[in-house]
């Protein structure tokens, strides 16, 4: 993994990654993207190789500069509608496509017979804006602005991560940190990256993918196991998060696996 403190997207071109988090294990298949500041890798593993037996993918640095240019440029409507996340589904999906058609344009002008740094600054703009548009445009703005990281927070963030299966309430963890729920959310929320229920629901749906995938659970077992008492809800926080129902992830993934 790239080694530098500045924002980089990764992104897998070929072949099938595996990331380690703070957050927890996320899979990446050819085309999907993470974003380093909203989670930085501890360290990754390839799960597949492409057709010609290696791993391809693209790091891209920006400076923390560069995305706050983007960030104050950005219509005061659009910052709000990210921030409040009220953007449609639809048009953040549209976004990280661009995102990707950007990235070849980027590539394409470095190639050419005249380089021109004017191109090569704006279509990097273009990228930034397109991933602020896009599903982790709000936790992408949230990493960049957040300065403090208060331990008490980090204390609740690990005690999540080893009783996630269980179920809790905010007002149970502000109490065990002595704090008011709000203040206790606020915190959390600025030094995580994301919300404290969303916190638990990404550990529970990325530990039932890998029940699934290295043990062999089915849905319903994985489901259970990782906490979830409605199969139902599972699969549409499943769906939601990896963008396929259990079954169709786990086929999508197994093919990718045998090329």
């Amino acid at each position: 993994m790239p080694n530098t403190d500045n924002p980089y997207l990764y992104l897998v071109l070929d072949g099938m990654l595996r990331l380690y988090t703070p957050s927890g294990m996320m899979d990446y298949v050819a085309g999907q993207y993470s974003l380093s500041k909203i989670d930085t890798p501890l360290s990754g593993t390839v799960l597949a190789f492409s057709h010609e037996q290696d791993f391809l993918a693209i790091s891209l640095e920006f400076t923390t500069n560069e995305i706050i240019a983007v960030v104050l440029g950005l219509d005061n409507d659009l910052t709000k509608k990210i921030m409040e996340e009220r953007m449609e589904e639809q048009a953040m999906s549209a976004a990280d496509n661009e995102v990707l058609r950007s990235i070849h344009r980027l590539f394409a002008a470095m190639n050419q017979a005249v380089r021109s740094d004017f191109l090569r600054e704006n279509i990097m703009r273009e990228i930034v804006y397109y991933l602020l548009c896009g599903s982790c445009g709000k936790q992408f703005i949230q990493s960049l602005v957040n300065i403090g990281r208060p331990e008490e927070i980090y204390e609740a963030n690990r005690w999540i991560k080893e009783n996630f299966r269980q179920p809790f309430t905010v007002e149970e963890l502000a109490e065990r940190q002595n704090m008011s729920v709000s203040l206790f959310h606020q915190k959390f929320k600025s030094a995580v990256g994301m919300g404290l229920l969303q916190c638990q629901k990404r550990l529970r749906l990325t530990e039932a993918r890998r029940l699934m995938m290295d043990e062999g659970k089915n849905v319903t077992e994985a489901s259970v196991e990782v906490g979830y008492e409605s199969l139902s809800q599972f699969i549409r926080d499943y769906r939601k998060m990896f963008g396929a129902a259990p079954k169709e992830d786990l086929s999508t993934i197994q093919k990718k696996l045998k090329k």
